[in-house]
């Protein structure tokens, strides 16, 4: 009552393949070695073997080719802090007018030394007002150093037109 498949030859229904529903596993072909297996010499040192080729494919750079556009971060991601310009200016400013404090007890010396002092307040409100904590220390000392030199700065004007004025009531010319 069974009808005999014509192709098939070891005797089972289905031809030899696997049972019907499961799938058929490929077999991989066989490669030869890429460098031939060298034999030793007799009489000799041994030899080594040549190098393999190098592959063929190699993967993509992490970096994208060369020359490609830059992609902006992604959403969330964290950009590079700035740096806080005005604070570090703020703090130099007021550095060099601390350190050119001399300046202002010469004769005119004090109109001249205001300059570093109140760059150092307006750099150092600036940064306050723009990089509140990012950079607390730098404006912090530059307000500070720049409230030093103004008031040695006014107090060397206070001086020497008080000095102008003594002297100039004074007349001992006869």
């Amino acid at each position: 009552m069974s009808q005999e498949n014509p192709g098939n030859t070891d005797g089972t229904e289905n031809g030899g393949g696997p049972a019907e529903g499961t799938p058929e596993i490929p077999v991989p072909p066989v490669v030869p070695p890429a460098v031939p297996p060298v034999e030793p010499p007799v009489d000799g040192p041994p030899v080594t073997p040549p190098l393999a080729p190098p592959p063929a494919y190699t993967a993509p750079s992490a970096y994208g080719p060369p020359g490609a556009p830059i992609a902006p971060p992604p959403y969330g991601y964290p950009t590079a802090a700035r740096a806080p310009i005005l604070s570090i200016l703020s703090m130099v400013a007021g550095i060099i007018s601390t350190i050119g404090l001399w300046v202002v007890f010469f004769p005119l010396g004090g109109i001249p030394g205001l300059l570093f002092p109140v760059a150092a307040l307006v750099l150092g409100y600036l940064g306050k007002k723009r990089e509140p904590q990012t950079a607390r220390g730098f404006w912090l000392a530059g307000i500070i150093m720049g409230y030093v030199g103004v008031a040695a700065a006014i107090l060397s004007i206070i001086g020497w037109i008080l000095l102008f004025v003594i002297s100039g009531t004074d007349s001992t010319y006869n």
